[in-house]
């Protein structure tokens, strides 16, 4: 699905794609209603919509992810809420059927800027600065027998990102798995991953998964 992007606006790539096909896989049941968080240009959440979701919601930091993700929606024919806010802040309180999250996740040594495109990627040290507060605050927002979709780097963790999901009482499991070349952020970076112990010496490949968590329904 071509989108149309801006400088400073995250592209989407192999690991949109692989949400992408996670999602619908998942089966998004008419009526849902679908929250999509770290949105960039708004492709999954416009999945989400063009599959049969209710009202689907688009969630990103920066200003032209919004506007981008906006246009991107107008240019589909489709109705996406798209807010500006830092992940789950603008719709605290809400419910949804389906989170999806394709979050910044390359390890770093410093914080990005407040205006570097490099928001998009960047997550710390681990690269785990934004899956973290998504493993910590998705529950709260799913609805019984609601599913979290999201999308990282191998680089970052998968057992520690199951296992924090689990503490919150849902069931996760990796849905999808997909091994590609490092990119231009990824090689630039591959020097100091393996000085930290992130990458084995002679790595040139990643690892991308996708993790799929899922709230029990309610019991009566």
């Amino acid at each position: 699905m071509l989108m149309l992007t801006v400088p400073g606006v995250y592209r989407p790539q192999t690991d949109t794609r692989l949400l992408c096909e996670a999602l619908r896989t998942a089966s998004v049941a008419p009526g849902a209603a679908l929250l999509d968080v770290c949105t960039g240009s708004g492709a999954v959440a416009i999945a989400g919509a063009l599959l049969g979701a209710r009202s689907a919601t688009a969630v990103d930091l920066s200003r032209r992810a919004a506007l981008t993700a906006r246009a991107n929606a107008r240019l589909r024919r489709v109705n996406v809420r798209v807010l500006r806010g830092d992940l789950f802040g603008p719709v605290a309180g809400e419910r949804f059927d389906v989170i999806t999250a394709n979050p910044p996740y390359v390890p770093c040594d410093r914080p990005p800027g407040a205006h570097s495109r490099a928001r998009a990627w960047d997550a710390g040290r681990d690269g785990r600065d934004g899956i973290d507060r998504i493993c910590a605050g998705a529950a709260e927002l799913l609805a019984p027998g609601g599913t979290l979709l999201m999308v990282h780097s191998a680089v970052c963790g998968v057992a520690e990102t199951l296992g924090t999901l689990r503490e919150r009482n849902l069931k996760a499991a990796v849905v999808a798995r997909r091994t590609i070349p490092f990119g231009p952020v990824m090689r630039s970076r591959a020097a100091d991953l393996k000085a930290w112990g992130l990458l084995a010496p002679g790595q040139e490949h990643e690892e991308v998964v996708v993790i799929r968590a899922d709230r029990a329904e309610k019991r009566g």
